[in-house]
């Protein structure tokens, strides 16, 4: 087969792939000499996203070990987001702080390596010593391995062990068989990765002795294809197979016989996190103000295309945690006004720009282009925040987890985060909201948060988790720590040809043994 040359991609220009010879895209899927091929265009896989490749156990590239179809873990989630055993066949909680797991039998890595016990082990420790985030959730003191059985101890109670263990950092790797230079890994997954390109490509072929089906393509393409716009163009000629992270402005022309969507709601959130150390949203008054004047109905409804719905908390309706469960201020911008003026920020000059003590009201935004919606929000709240009064100041950049970390280059932060990537509440506060936490930008503090957290931490009765995640949701708002917008509903797009690609709550399994060309 011959090589595929990677495109430079431009914004409209369409995707041009010299696919091999041979090809021919139709009903049943393409097809070359060496078999059925599928090509996937993703706006995601990148460095930009901490995705720079498949090792679960660099940064968050765990999301594609998994998503790709390489890696699986010892639990997955079901449509409830609950977990439930995967390789792992059942457990045990022998005590409050010791997990017995049992292993399914008859599965091998594709590097020929059976999954046993002391394969989970290896790589356990491998993680836990090489991925700070990973390691401060599983919270591992030993692992033990016994033929199929393996037996975790924590550090101290851990009730949503099972729930990390289900996060994508967690694909069981075979580390006898190593992590390439690539960063490619060997899992137990339907696809073997044989070739990457970090930002451009990735290549796979069917693991031809997968445990649970067979695979329904020979070989797989994942192209990473920052630009929107170009993935349309890519989908609508051919020359991909489907593709994740579409524009909403594009879905009408997909929307026929020709394609197939398949969505549903996520605890992908779009919001903002207010920055401590900023002099301006130290005032209460600004942060309060900011909440109040983003309009997330519009957000959702005109720039989202109505795939979404405005959000509260952090957490989505569907979770017993989340939606009505918190009260967040709504959209009000005359009464943000009105709180402004009361607070000594008054337009005096009439340019528009309130001002106080001589210093202008002025907010920098900073976020970054390739979650594509939040350029359009901050479009957004920077003409509706600043009907009245405030500044808006956007820096949509690649580099922004560099410039996120000096606290005097920015004032608020728009990301777009999976806020229950384990079903389990606490992830989100442990990674966003507490001090030390990886994602922090803001590096908000709060002695409340803290009591509940570490109470949580402990918690296993899961209406008791639930009650404890409402009141933390509150103190966020009630602080105006944080701005939850919009809650994601992610579509994938196929031409008609494919079967079996269908999106899940959790936003990891994409491409798995049910892929294959339709009938």
């Amino acid at each position: 087969m011959k090589k595929r040359m990677i495109p430079i991609f431009l914004p409209a220009v369409c995707l041009a792939l010299a696919l091999a010879g041979g090809c021919a895209a139709g009903g049943d899927g393409r097809t070359e000499e060496d078999g059925s091929v599928f090509v996937f265009g993703d706006t995601t896989f990148n460095a930009e996203n901490e995705e720079p490749d498949i090792n679960p156990h660099n940064a968050y590239s765990g999301w594609a070990c998994i998503r790709y179809g390489v890696g699986e873990t010892l639990f997955r989630y079901t449509d409830g987001m609950e977990p439930e055993p995967w390789l792992a066949s059942g457990y045990e909680l022998l005590d409050e702080r010791t997990w017995k797991i049992e292993l399914r039998d008859n599965i091998a890595f594709s590097s020929g390596r059976a999954l046993d016990a002391q394969a989970v082990k290896e790589c356990l420790e491998h993680l836990i010593s090489v991925h700070g985030r990973a390691a401060g959730d599983l919270m591992i003191g030993s692992v033990e391995a016994d033929g199929l059985t393996v037996t975790i101890t924590t550090t101290q109670p851990r009730p949503a062990l099972l729930h990390y263990l289900s996060d994508p950092y967690s694909c069981i790797i075979d580390m006898e068989a190593g992590i390439t230079e690539e960063g490619m890994v060997a899992g137990t997954g339907p696809y073997t990765a044989v070739s990457l390109a970090s930002g451009e490509e990735l290549e796979l072929i069917k693991n031809e002795d997968y445990w649970n089906g067979k695979p329904g393509f020979d070989r797989l393409t994942v192209l990473n294809v920052t630009d929107g716009d170009t993935l349309a163009m890519a989908l609508q000629s051919g020359e991909i197979d489907a593709a994740y992270g579409l524009p909403y402005a594009s879905y009408p022309l997909f929307r026929n016989e020709g394609y197939t969507f398949s969505g549903c709601a996520t605890s992908r959130t779009f919001f903002l996190h207010m920055n401590f150390e900023s002099p301006v949203v130290q005032d209460a008054a600004v942060r309060r103000a900011i909440a109040m004047g983003v309009d997330k109905e519009r957000f959702v409804d005109e720039l989202l295309d109505g795939c979404g719905y405005p959000a509260a908390g952090a957490f989505p309706d569907s979770f017993f945690f989340g939606g009505d469960a918190v009260k967040a201020v709504g959209y009000a911008p005359e009464e943000a006004g009105q709180m402004l003026e009361k607070a000594g920020w008054v337009d005096a000059d009439g340019d528009g720009v309130r001002e106080k003590d001589g210093q202008r009201l002025t907010v920098r935004w900073l976020t970054y282009p390739s979650r594509q919606e939040l350029p359009l929000l901050a479009e957004a709240a920077q003409a509706s925040l600043g009907e009245i009064g405030i500044e808006v100041i956007i820096n949509s950049t690649a580099d922004h987890n560099s410039v996120r970390t000096d606290p005097s280059a920015w004032d608020v932060y728009a990301s777009a985060m999976v806020t229950a990537p384990t079903g389990d509440p606490a992830c989100f506060f442990d990674t966003q909201c507490l001090p030390g936490a990886p994602a922090n930008s803001g590096n908000y503090r709060s002695d409340r948060l803290e009591a509940l957290a570490a109470q949580l931490d402990e918690t296993f009765d899961p209406d008791l988790r639930s009650s404890l995640a409402v009141q933390m949701q509150q103190i966020l708002l009630d602080d105006d720590a944080f701005v939850f917008c919009a809650h994601l509903q992610m579509n994938l797009v196929s031409r008609a040809g494919v079967a079996g690609l269908k999106a899940h709550p959790c936003d990891y399994y994409e491409i798995t043994a049910e892929l294959r060309p339709a009938a």
